[in-house]
């Protein structure tokens, strides 16, 4: 079995400072898990932000085709969405629900055939979260969290108010590595344990949408879990959950370097905690073989 190799090497140099850079100035807040008392926990970088041309980057949030009309579900309403990059840009945009239900619709002004609308806060109770894939007058394509993988409805802009993330994250399943890229620059890199060939980890392209510290820090999530909106394409339910994975830590260290899991992505607790604050809700995550 593979052992976590020093964590020095995992922090690619000289990137160290423009992770700091990029995070900061922001507070990062996730809430506690559901299986303790609700709390709100929150981590401030200790550096000034840089200024705003130091990692924004200009719209649309992608440059590559998103959902076209031939990929739509004639019964939902609901599309599938195409890659996010390559090219990347430095910024994309998330959308973070303020009404209580947002309504979805297959194209602007035009609601799915079923009515649908999303609750806010999420049946798990936190806030909904939402990755804007295109945007129009008025109107934002965005990617949900919820199957089939990879999701896309339309969602008024009156109903969310944007936001913006620096960073986005690829998972090498093959490879058993997780990096965090700002752009094209590699800023943050790691060895995880992805799923077993039993019990894959979905390929695609996700986002995260919630983070949750577990009530027990020596259990099998570890220190924090990072949700991922993909879903296991072996369990429809998993553990009371809807079978969605995460990234988290683990209590199985050993195991990192190794097809271990039920189809999450475990990582060691140091690299979990150093991975939080480069992962805010809304960070694309693409998965690849």
């Amino acid at each position: 079995m593979a052992s976590r190799s020093p964590r020095s090497r995992r922090l690619l140099a000289g990137a160290v400072a423009l992770v700091v850079l990029v995070a900061a100035g922001a507070t990062i807040a996730w809430r506690s898990s559901n299986d303790q008392p609700s709390e709100q926990v929150t981590a401030r970088l200790s550096v000034p932000a840089p200024g705003a041309a130091a990692v924004r980057g200009a719209w649309p949030t992608t440059t590559t085709s998103t959902t076209a009309v031939p990929n739509l579900d004639p019964a939902t309403g609901i599309g599938v969405s195409g890659p996010i990059g390559p090219p990347w840009p430095t910024e994309f945009t998330v959308a973070d629900a303020v009404s209580a239900q947002v309504p979805i619709f297959e194209a602007p002004d035009k609601p799915v055939p079923t009515g649908r609308t999303l609750p806010n806060p999420t049946v798990e109770g936190h806030r909904l979260v939402l990755l804007v894939r295109q945007q129009v007058p008025g109107w934002l394509q965005v990617q949900l969290n919820t199957r089939p993988n990879g999701a896309t409805a339309w969602v008024r802009s009156s109903d969310v108010a944007l936001r913006t993330v620096p960073n986005h994250i690829l998972i090498e399943l093959g490879a058993k590595r997780l990096t965090v890229f700002h752009g094209d620059f590699p800023i943050f890199t790691a060895s995880v344990a992805p799923g077993k060939s039993s019990s894959p980890t979905p390929t695609g392209a996700f986002y995260t949408d919630i983070i949750t510290r577990p009530s027990n820090p020596n259990g099998p999530y570890g220190l924090f879990q990072i949700s991922v909106t993909g879903f296991s394409n072996v369990y429809d339910s998993f553990g009371g959950g809807n079978g969605q994975i995460a990234i988290h830590g683990t209590n199985r260290p050993e195991l990192i370097g190794t097809p271990a899991s039920h189809g999450c992505v475990r990582m060691s607790n140091d690299d979990i905690s150093a991975l939080v604050p480069l992962a805010r809700q809304g960070t694309p995550v693409v998965i690849v073989n």
